[in-house]
């Protein structure tokens, strides 16, 4: 057959596709028709000779039953429809198939009929409602399989036995065989699990809890005292630096209880450990808390409910309100409750009416085929649910009510419909592992730090556990990691041979950089650390100096600032220390974190010295060459964006906007995340060598092009601005890369906040004038031009 002609009928606004469309229609092998208006196509069941259909971006809600007669059909798709259910008979007509895209419909379940398209090697099932995947069993040539953001809780076993599957992606399901943490590994981890599996597996209740909350909200006093299971006072100078780790077992339900500290510099880390499928328990100082002034809602309770419906937005949060022996009575007591939970649910409801208005907004535009993935975007963000659990109060003084409220939160954890995955299935060599790991610390065969190699750790665990091996652990180290009991970054080639057996010190170092009050600690550096850093007093006054005018650290200073953290563990082991901390030759493990987490950005250090400078011999005074001094007394220095308080430099080295400069805007619903644009910083500055950086603003050059881009929180609007003078000449393409390089790195910046929505748009440039052009799928090349065409117009 020489079906290998193409027709592209894609982007054309179809209602209806007639067979004089398709003319001449002999030898037709690929058909595109997506992004058009299309609800059925019954005219292409007389293409006989079709290999390839696009039907992506179209209106179709009833599976079309005219492609059983297409019998040479290798690829379909039929993403980002309304199709609710296929019937049974189709698919068993199409036994050439290859490659299926039905993600992004409506599908409850799939036809039995599936299994016997034998020849299936990749098939896209992403953003349904499917509950069962049992009919793909049976695909023998299956390599990838998506099924991101079902309704699945287990995963047929068989598809990973003796089959050619090499990719699965299956995040925003509530899985309970295999855990999502196992599945997140991938195919071997999954084949692994179901190795070790066996006849004895164990069935394990763990809930990831984590305390949030203003400072001195009294999340700590909270959290001890429902470890102690009794009241516990907490001194406001014994307040959490960082994050404190603690478990508590209740009723064969193990709790990892996570209590974040709430003062603001500490939100820089927060990114890094809080997790999806947690109970956060959003702690409310009901005495502090004002009726009268919106601020204090804004400040005390949507603060937090906000940034976790961005970070984690099917969560369950549970408030919680403190402190009710300092309120004046019950009756105080109960009006703040009340007014706590309406400003609550009108928070979740504003958020749900603005994402439909958005959908309404872009479903009017003229050519709404251009929004189709942000359409899709919306209907997934409708679809996620963060739960927020009636607000319970307590006096943390009585004993009785901590009781109480340690057993309402069994309660919660308990509830199938509040917790879905609570259960987990699990091999019992999993749990042993576990076991023998905080036994191996107990013991200290393992140091107190809990810092260890990779190949120690094994060595130490083959001895006990002489029926796993080396790759057996490092897929059970791999799944703790990823729930957090322990912390193996296997993925940053500088940590990969590094295991953190005890999370709880890893956040010791990061509290040692990370803290509310890092100028004192910075004055505070004794002499003889100091002389550990060959540095003098005059080198502290200008760590300090550089850190309050310019939020930079060298990293002499936070090399001492480590040292001083361990030294107060009494960890002063001169080769372990040097490896946390590192040397003016080399990063240590502390710089690396930092860095890979976007907590700081690395920058040099102005040195007197000219690094190029040559070393005068008098003997070979024609052969000087560059000086090894030189290079050595070069060190770096680190930007901590969170830290900064104006943006003088920028807006020195930028001057004023301009009403003909290029403008884009991005904006966010719900809001601008915390923290999103100090990191937007650190990944666009990466990129640029040239960059000036402040509070809310930052400027990158390249080539004598410079762009600003800035956040701005108003009342009612939240966006990041991105600007650029209008080049004198047409030569506009430099521009307009340097743009597209800051909104993709935003772009792939917004993948790390699932609940969050971004919209492009560029202002008209008229003084008083506030209309604006809105992007569609600017990501999709073929779009791309037109935008181009008219921001720089």
């Amino acid at each position: 057959l020489k079906n290998d002609r193409k027709v592209d009928l894609s982007g054309k606004k179809l209602k209806v596709i007639q067979w004089e469309d398709l003319a001449p229609t002999e030898n037709i092998g690929i058909l595109d028709l997506q992004r058009n208006k299309l609800k059925d196509v019954m005219v292409i069941s007389r293409l006989s000779c079709l290999r390839e259909l696009n039907l992506t971006r179209n209106q179709i809600v009833e599976f079309p039953k005219e492609l059983k007669e297409l019998h040479h059909l290798e690829k379909l798709y039929l993403s980002q429809n309304n199709i609710r259910s296929i019937p049974e008979g189709v698919f068993s007509c199409l036994s050439k198939l290859s490659f299926l895209r039905l993600n992004t419909n409506r599908l409850v379940e799939l036809p039995s009929d599936v299994c016997q398209c034998q020849n299936l090697r990749y098939v896209n099932l992403s953003n349904n409602y499917l509950n069962d995947l049992n009919v793909l069993v049976g695909l023998p040539r299956l390599e990838e399989l998506y099924v991101d953001n079902n309704r699945l809780l287990e995963l047929p076993g068989e598809l990973f036995l003796n089959t050619d599957l090499r990719m699965i992606k299956a995040s925003g399901n509530h899985l309970r065989k295999p855990p999502a943490e196992v599945c997140a590994g991938g195919v071997k981890s999954i084949q692994h699990y179901l190795k070790m599996l066996g006849d004895n597996p164990l069935c394990e209740r763990r809930v990831k809890t984590m305390f949030l909350g203003s400072t001195m909200a009294g999340k700590s006093t909270l959290c001890r005292s429902l470890i102690e299971g009794d009241s516990v006072q907490v001194d406001a100078n014994d307040r959490t630096v960082g994050i404190e780790i603690s478990e508590l077992d209740q009723e064969g339900v193990r709790f990892l209880l996570w209590d974040f500290a709430g003062h603001e510099e500490y939100y820089f880390t927060h990114h890094v450990f809080i997790t999806p499928c947690a109970l956060v328990v959003l702690v409310i100082d009901l005495a502090r808390y004002s009726i009268e002034d919106p601020q204090s809602f804004r400040d005390n309770v949507s603060f937090w409910i906000r940034n976790i419906q961005l970070r984690v937005p099917e969560s369950v949060v549970l408030p919680v309100g403190t402190h009710t022996d300092k309120c004046r009575d019950p009756a105080e007591v109960r009006e703040k409750k009340k007014d706590i939970e309406r400003r609550i649910n009108d928070l979740l409801e504003e958020g749900k009416e603005a994402l439909k208005q958005r959908e309404k907004n872009i479903r009017e535009e003229k050519d709404p085929e251009l929004f189709s993935n942000q359409l899709n975007t919306l209907q997934q963000l409708a679809s996620l649910k963060l739960r927020v659990l009636e607000l319970i109060t307590i006096n943390s003084t009585e004993p009785r009510e901590i009781a109480l409220l340690k057993m309402h939160i069994l309660h919660q954890v308990q509830e199938k419909d509040v917790f879905p995955n609570i259960e987990r299935t699990l091999p019992s060599s999993y749990q042993e592992v576990e076991s023998l790991i905080q036994s191996l610390l107990k013991e200290e065969d393992i140091p107190e730090h809990g810092i260890v190699s990779l190949d120690e750790l094994l060595s130490e665990l083959k001895q006990k556990l002489v029926k796993l091996d080396a790759e057996d652990l490092k897929f059970i180290l791999h799944y703790l990691h990823l729930f957090g009991i322990v912390v193996w970054y296997k993925d940053i080639p500088a940590l990969e041979d590094t295991v953190f057996v005890k999370p709880s010190f890893l956040i010791t170092l990061f509290k040692s950089i990370v803290r509310h009050d890092l100028e004192k600690e910075l004055q505070d550096i004794p002499k003889h650390l100091l002389q550990k850093e060959r540095s003098f007093a005059k080198d502290k006054n200008e760590w300090i100096d550089e850190f309050k005018s310019k939020a930079t650290l060298q990293n002499a200073a936070i090399r001492v600032l480590v040292r001083k953290s361990l030294q107060t563990l009494q960890l002063d082991q001169e080769d372990f220390v040097e490896e946390i901390t590192g040397t003016r030759k080399k990063n240590g493990k502390m710089l690396t974190l930092l860095q890979h987490f976007e907590v700081c950005l690395p920058s040099l250090v102005s040195n007197p010295l000219n690094p190029q400078a040559q070393v005068f011999n008098p003997e070979r005074p024609r052969e000087w060459k560059p000086s090894e001094i030189s290079r050595n007394l070069e060190d770096g220095a680190c930007l901590f964006p969170g830290f900064l308080e104006n943006n003088k430099i920028v807006q020195k080295m930028w001057g004023n906007d301009k009403n003909d400069d290029i403008t884009v805007h991005v904006y966010f619903l719900p809001d601008v995340p915390h923290g999103f644009f100090h990191r937007l910083i650190i990944k666009a500055c990466s990129y640029f060598s040239t960059q000036w950086v402040g509070k809310d603003q930052c400027l990158i050059g390249y080539s004598q092009k410079l762009v600003l881009f800035k956040e701005i929180c108003g009342d009612e609007d939240q966006y990041i601005e991105i600007r650029c003078r209008r080049p004198e000449t047409n030569e506009t393409q430099q521009s307009w890369d340097m743009i597209l390089v800051v909104l993709r790195k935003l772009l792939q910046l917004t993948t790390q906040w699932p609940g969050l929505y971004a919209c492009v748009c560029s202002p008209c440039k008229e003084n008083g004038c506030s209309a604006d052009f809105k992007w569609g799928d600017w990501q999709d090349a073929s779009f791309s031009n037109i935008y181009k065409e008219y921001v720089m117009a």
